[in-house]
């Protein structure tokens, strides 16, 4: 009998999930990663141009036979995250992925595992701040009810905020959280629209990997599992302590911003904005609060991790750790620390 290691297509592989998933998978499995704009440009992988807008991937109907022929797994970690997208292209792509790769699915009788987002479990309001974080999860719950209808094996993943690797901090791209949480150690950030016991789930990029990797060897073909904190999660008073801890470590004299109820900054800010701030500080202040306003939550978040074993690397003592160094390279690549910057985040 001839063995060969299973061929496993990645989606959204030049990003920060996808880069990880590449570390964690790339020593078990030949891993095809289909890209669009961005190429992975990894000599572990093997890549190729596609589009989820074109039959077949965009490919021809020979290569499309051939893919279907040899893919035995599929992951899609592809999506539109940024919320300044126009809502409809949101849509179209966040449900454009799934569409395309459960067909595929279908002809090459392999199991999807489709990543959500955690924040399904509380999706920001359309009419409020956040049209585009709106759409954008709105979007993964249309997906997700698609993957779910359709008899193809899948699992459903739903990730919080994905942060740096647990052991150095490195990461591919920063996240919105970044922005924030660099606003306050650089002291760009007078006040955050938040209380002291608001709740910011994150976990490691390496976490949620291990965890893919883990159902993926272990052919786990159903079910829908939270990868958060949950009830360890860090509240805001934390993170303001590991953020001015930082800066004291990185030898700025930045100035604690206050930590203020959002019906406040509703009442009393916002409409000052228009007669205290140039334009670009404006635009500015308020992607911050956007995002300040999108990543607390009241309640913890479902959390699955422990039942798939691993509890231990989702206290809140090893995720204080894991932000600390997740900002500690971010103030690296921002030139206000001294270490090594390949140039990996941006």
């Amino acid at each position: 009998m001839t063995w060969r290691r299973k061929t496993l297509l990645l989606t959204g592989g030049s990003g920060v999930v996808g880069r990880a998933l590449i570390d964690e998978l790339s020593h078990d499995f030949d891993v095809v990663c289909m890209r669009n704009r961005n190429p992975v440009d990894d000599v572990r992988v093997s890549e190729f141009a596609g589009s989820f807008a074109e039959p077949r991937l965009g490919l021809s109907a020979g290569d499309y036979a051939v893919l279907s022929r040899r893919v035995d797994v599929i992951v899609h970690a592809a999506a539109a995250t940024s919320w300044r997208e126009d809502p409809r292209r949101i849509r179209e792509v966040n449900l454009g992925g799934p569409t395309a790769l459960l067909e595929l699915a279908t002809q090459a009788s392999a199991p999807l595992y489709f990543f959500s987002t955690a924040f399904v479990a509380d999706p920001p309001s359309a009419q409020g701040h956040s049209p585009g974080a709106a759409a954008y999860v709105q979007s993964k719950i249309e997906a997700e009810a698609l993957v779910r209808s359709h008899p193809v094996p899948s699992v459903i993943v739903r990730p919080s905020i994905v942060i740096g690797d647990s052991a150095d901090g490195r990461m591919a791209a920063f996240q919105g959280l970044h922005a924030v949480l660099g606003a306050i150690v650089r002291g760009a950030a007078p006040m955050i629209p938040m209380p002291a016991s608001a709740l910011i789930d994150f976990v490691p990029q390496d976490l949620v990997a291990a965890v893919i990797g883990r159902l993926v060897r272990e052919e786990v073909t159903s079910g829908e599992y939270w990868l958060t904190a949950g009830d360890q999660a860090l509240c805001a008073r934390q993170i303001m302590d590991l953020c001015m801890g930082l800066a004291g470590d990185l030898g700025l004299s930045t100035r604690e911003p206050r930590l203020i109820p959002t019906e406040a900054v509703d009442r009393l800010i916002l409409p000052l904005l228009e007669d205290s701030l140039p334009a670009p500080l404006q635009a500015k202040f308020r992607d911050l609060l956007e995002f300040a306003w999108l990543f607390q939550s009241t309640d913890p978040l479902p959390n699955s991790l422990p039942e798939l074993g691993f509890a231990a690397q989702v206290t809140t003592e090893e995720l204080r750790k894991t932000a600390y160094l997740s900002m500690r390279y971010w103030a690296q690549v921002k030139g206000l620390a001294a270490g090594d910057d390949d140039g990996r985040a941006a």
